[in-house]
């Protein structure tokens, strides 16, 4: 059964940081794009940032770019999601998501992804 196991969420003083990791579990992210989304209380979900397992290209948000970085490591199976300099708006559900198909961040933002994991909580306070 395919499942993403997320973990890394908690709770961190802003200006701080976090890594969340998402693994993949019954199946692996060969060929497959995976990506973070957030969703923040009372806000609709958010693309966040995504990687192409293939090729390792990258795609993020505009409004995060530059305190956040996407990576994967290949041995592990696994996808990271480095936040710096968070701020008490960051505080959401992440999400893990992935999709045998690979597009970019216009379609993420919009369309999302086939697969969810079940969110990890980060929480900044002010």
């Amino acid at each position: 059964q395919l499942q993403l196991v997320e973990s890394g969420g908690g709770l961190v003083q802003a200006g701080g940081s976090l890594r969340l990791s998402c693994a993949a579990s019954g199946f692996t992210f060969r060929n497959y794009a995976v990506g973070w989304f957030r969703q923040a209380p009372g806000k609709e979900r958010e693309f966040v940032a995504a990687i192409h397992w293939t090729t390792g290209n990258t795609y993020y948000t505009n409004t995060l770019e530059g305190r956040i970085t996407i990576s994967r490591d290949t041995a592990k199976d696994t996808v990271y999601l480095q936040m710096n300099s968070l701020k008490p708006e960051d505080t959401a559900v992440y999400y893990c998501a992935a999709d045998p198909r690979t597009y970019d961040t216009t379609w993420y933002r919009n369309y999302g992804m086939d697969y969810w994991g079940k969110g990890t909580l980060v929480t900044v306070s002010s």
